[in-house]
């Protein structure tokens, strides 16, 4: 695994479902920020990558003691994630090569599990395409008819919930998301632009626990989560919890 690995961290949101009186990525959890433990969790698996930590022109919050990574740098974000995603890969365009790999994952995403980071890595290893961590629906699928009603149960099968990190080589990545801009088309993630090129993304099967903090009713649950991994790993050890 020669090629350079490259993480970018879009955090230029302003979380307004949150309700809160700053960004998600500063509410703290377990007495660090979101943002912290996110990057921490990040650097543990990859401690060689290198950062592009995508945030807000105006953000005055963050701390580069709280940023692990030896080579990070900012990056104003854009106007919707594909945008940020792009202005990440344009602060690079002129040292990366087009194989080396990109991952980008959610800042409000703590709770993903060092396992499941590690095979993700292993996956791209010799995957031209590009994958992404993922969970089969366990849920019954209704869709709403625009008033509040059912309009139909959709069936599940073949079904996946999108997480990340998600990961491509800089060049695909680079040209799917130009794509997508030219054509017009919402993506709403990486994986959606490298998809309208007609090709077909790997499903890395992640835990459920992989969390995205979007609601003020998530920050609870995240540290329950944190909470029970940190107690699953002492046990792994053999080791009694603190």
């Amino acid at each position: 695994m020669s090629e350079r690995l490259w993480l970018v961290v879009p955090a230029a949101g302003r979380g307004r479902r949150m309700g809160g009186a700053c960004p998600k990525q500063y509410l703290t959890l377990g007495g660090r920020t979101i943002m912290a433990r996110t990057l921490s969790r990040l650097h543990a698996a990859f401690p060689e990558a290198r950062l592009l930590l995508c945030l807000d022109s105006d953000d005055k919050r963050v701390d580069a003691a709280t940023v692990p990574f030896a080579g990070w740098r900012r990056v104003d974000g854009g106007a919707e994630r594909a945008d940020t995603v792009s202005r990440a890969l344009a602060a690079i365009a002129d040292e990366a090569d087009a194989e080396d790999l990109v991952l980008v994952h959610d800042v409000a995403r703590p709770c993903v599990h060092p396992d499941d980071l590690t095979r993700l890595r292993a996956a791209l290893v010799d995957e031209p395409v590009g994958a992404l961590l993922a969970a089969p629906v366990a849920d019954t699928m209704k869709r709403a008819d625009g008033v509040g009603r059912v309009a139909a149960t959709e069936p599940r099968e073949g079904l996946w919930h999108a997480l990340t990190p998600q990961g491509f080589r800089f060049g695909l990545l680079q040209r799917a998301l130009a794509h997508a801009r030219r054509e017009g088309l919402a993506v709403t993630d990486e994986s959606s632009a490298v998809e309208a090129l007609g090709l077909s993304p790997r499903l890395v099967a992640g835990r459920r626990d992989n969390l995205k903090i979007t609601h003020p009713e998530d920050l609870g649950l995240a540290a329950l989560i944190l909470a029970a991994q940190d107690d699953e790993a002492s046990r792994t050890l053999g080791e009694t919890p603190a």
